[in-house]
């Protein structure tokens, strides 16, 4: 649960966004009412318990019939009485498990039209695209059209959702037997391909396989210097062409390289390059073309690198990247640094291509598997049992 508590605190931005926006809803035209203590389940007892509850019951019972009547007592000055005790739980109380607890006024409004539109507007302000909103509220709403609801009680609900729709596409990277298994990370200029590539290089090291990196952004000598630094981090060898080199012609000496080594997998890192940019993406053909002449069914995964922070403009990226580069499966960074966390949501819901890590700082361990019930929890501001 590390995990879960930094990604809930480092994920305040969209979950303060949404815990205010909720809140707001439903104290807009809500009312208080007294919610009654909360009776908790009866738990599941055995044989040798319930006599032992027994027991003591009948224990208390023959006790006070046993005990001998005190004597009168002599009669005093009346004098203000203390307030009495509160009365011990019976039997049948600590049995049930039921706790005495003060009632507690709590904000609902019912769930109608008008509440459901501006829960729209919050989730779509929360770059969960209009589409995903829409579908997520009405699914909210069926059957519950007309019914009170709490503020905890929608996020509730609201986290259900988000996690039915993440539960198909959080998959880890697959590990197949072909060796080296290539893989190919692209995406845009800063999206944190170069820290990813280095981050997940050390996990795959720490779990015994062998890695090689292929420092494909040859126009960047600060991008190679940073690989290198995480390849002396993690062990791992990494790769390198003379600045202004052709990437493709590397990634296929690297491909070569770790062929003879004997490597598990090669991940090769590519110069960052905007969508809108044809001569670049072009280039991207070229390796993925130049990478097939070595192996028809490499790279045998090609991870989208996407920044967080860049909201709906995601999409595009999406779009674009799969038709030149056949993403197989997404990255998401910087999840700490925007109050728009739902673009994840909507990506999920369009595209449905499988989300194997999520990271939320610059530490080994801020890049994490992605777990769709945690995701949902941080982002609506709830707690995981």
């Amino acid at each position: 649960m590390a995990f879960f508590s930094k990604l809930k605190d480092r994920l305040f931005k969209s979950s303060s966004k949404l815990e205010e926006g909720l809140d707001a809803i439903v104290e807009d035209g809500g009312e208080e009412s007294v919610v009654e203590p909360h009776v908790a389940a009866p738990e599941q007892t055995s044989a040798k318990e319930s006599e032992a509850f027994v027991a003591e019951a009948a224990e208390e019972t023959l006790s006070e019939r046993d005990v001998a009547p005190e004597p009168a007592p002599i009669p005093r000055p009346v004098t203000e009485q203390p307030a009495a005790p509160a009365p011990k739980p019976g039997f049948l109380a600590r049995l049930t498990g039921q706790a005495n607890a003060p009632s507690q006024p709590v904000v609902r409004r019912v769930l109608d039209d008008d509440m459901l539109e501006s829960l729209e507007e919050l989730l779509i302000a929360s770059d969960m695209g209009v589409d995903t909103a829409l579908r997520v509220t009405a699914n909210i709403a069926e059957g519950r059209l007309g019914s009170k609801l709490s503020s905890t009680e929608i996020k509730q609900l609201l986290a259900a959702e988000i996690s039915r729709i993440m539960e198909t596409v959080a998959r880890p990277l697959p590990l197949y037997a072909t060796k080296p298994q290539v893989v190919l990370v692209v995406g845009v200029n800063g999206a944190g391909k170069t820290t990813t590539i280095g981050k997940l290089a050390s996990q795959f090291r720490g779990a015994g396989k062998k890695v090689v990196i292929a420092a494909g952004d040859t126009f960047r000598a600060a991008a190679v210097e940073q690989l290198q630094v995480w390849g002396e981090r993690a062990g791992v060898p990494v790769l390198t062409a003379p600045e202004g080199s052709d990437p493709a012609s590397l990634a296929f000496d690297a491909m070569t390289q770790a062929e003879s080594d004997g490597a598990d997998l090669l991940m090769i890192d590519t110069a960052g390059r905007l969508q809108n940019r044809q001569d670049l993406m072009e280039e991207l053909s070229k390796i993925v073309r130049v990478i097939r002449k070595k192996d028809p069914d490499a790279p045998h995964n090609t991870l989208l690198v996407l920044d967080a922070t860049t909201g709906q403009n995601a999409i595009n990226q999406v779009e674009t990247f799969q038709k030149l580069a056949d993403v197989s499966g997404l990255v998401m960074t910087k999840l700490d640094g925007t109050a728009k966390g739902g673009i994840l949501v909507s990506l999920a819901d369009k595209f449905g291509l499988p989300i194997h890590a999520i990271g939320v700082g610059e530490q080994i361990d801020d890049l994490q598997p992605f777990d769709p019930e945690e995701f949902s929890a941080a982002l609506t501001g709830l707690e995981t049992n």
